[in-house]
């Protein structure tokens, strides 16, 4: 038998000025008035159930700050009782204190293993008691507070880190994420012996596009095309970064010239559907050019040998008229030599 908040008339509706809610677990009613009655004149609400499963399921329902349980019950008793609830993960389980008129070490023990917080025999005492309960109650609650404000912490060192990562503007990743993730890759890349690709592009004629139509213009432009950039891969290692002004960069870990190729047709596709107007432009719209690198990383190279690579063929693409991509690897592996 549980009888619930709502049946005790004792309401459910979480708030920082409730008091402090407990949850008497025993098959004798009469134990059960006795600690209830003392408790309420304590300013604790309390919940009530008559054997273990029907102390979990109260449990599940009201999320006690404390929990009284008999030892010895029918169906489920208070060993078993407390070996299921702690399973619940610790930053959620309330303590536990076990009523029991079995005082041999071995029960003791039992109780402990099982899971209780702290025990108190029968008869009780209610001085002795009132003094436990307030002692568990109140290292709940700060344990609730630790784990409150670490969450906290957590959160706000990810959001300083997605910060620290992120380009404002584009809310995509920045130079010095690239540049952090460019090592990494390089050396991993370096000990698996698979090619690394790297994209450098940049949008032709920008500078005449913000003149043109200004800047704010221009930051909803260069927002719209590394969206449209980064839609183009999908893979969780790839990570496209605005470079610098309007230069973008993409890194393709474990993806070799050909499939590097392919994303760089993906993109152009991509850049050509937003339709840009830029009359700037001989195109007369937003284009971008790109230059396209690949190599297996050596122990003796450096990842600036390939973003070299990548700069040499993004002007190579500039000079033979822009909107088009060219490739470079032989730079790379003359560097590597």
């Amino acid at each position: 038998m549980y009888q619930s908040l709502e049946q005790s008339g004792i309401s459910t509706t979480p708030s920082s000025e409730q008091p402090s809610l407990i949850l008497i677990v025993d098959d004798d009613a009469l134990i059960r008035l006795q600690l209830r009655l003392y408790l309420q004149k304590e300013q604790y609400r309390v919940a009530e159930a008559s054997d273990g499963l029907a102390g979990l399921a109260a449990y599940e329902e009201v999320h006690p700050d404390l929990i009284l349980v008999d030892a010895v019950m029918p169906t489920m008793d208070g060993f078993a009782c407390c070996q299921k609830l702690s399973e619940v993960p610790e930053s959620d389980r309330p303590p536990i204190l076990m009523i029991t008129s079995l005082e041999d070490k071995e029960s003791v023990d039992r109780a402990f293993a099982a899971g209780a917080d702290d025990y108190i025999t029968k008869p009780i005492h209610w001085a002795v008691l009132r003094q436990r309960v307030r002692r568990l109650i109140q290292q709940f609650h700060l344990q609730q507070q630790q784990t409150l404000l670490y969450k906290q912490l957590e959160a706000a060192n990810q959001q300083l880190q997605y910060l620290a990562s992120t380009d404002s503007l584009t809310q995509i990743a920045n130079r010095r994420q690239f540049d952090q993730q460019l090592g990494q890759e390089w050396r991993r890349m370096t000990r698996e012996r698979i090619p690394l690709s790297l994209i450098l592009c940049d949008i032709d004629f920008f500078k005449n596009y913000n003149d043109t139509y200004g800047h704010q213009a221009g930051d909803v432009c260069l927002q719209q095309v590394a969206a449209a950039l980064n839609r183009s891969i999908n893979r969780a290692g790839d990570l496209v970064a605005r470079y610098g002004g309007e230069e973008f960069v993409v890194i393709l870990p474990n993806t070799e010239l050909e499939g590097a190729v392919q994303i760089v047709k993906q993109m152009q596709a991509g850049i050509q559907a937003l339709a840009i107007v830029n009359k700037s432009s001989p195109n007369n719209c937003i284009t971008l050019s790109f230059g396209i690198t690949s190599a297996v990383p050596t122990p003796e190279s450096l990842p600036e040998t390939l973003i070299t690579a990548a700069d040499a063929a993004l002007y190579q693409a500039k000079a033979q008229g822009r909107n088009t991509f060219c490739i470079n690897i032989h730079t790379v592996n003359e560097l590597n030599r």
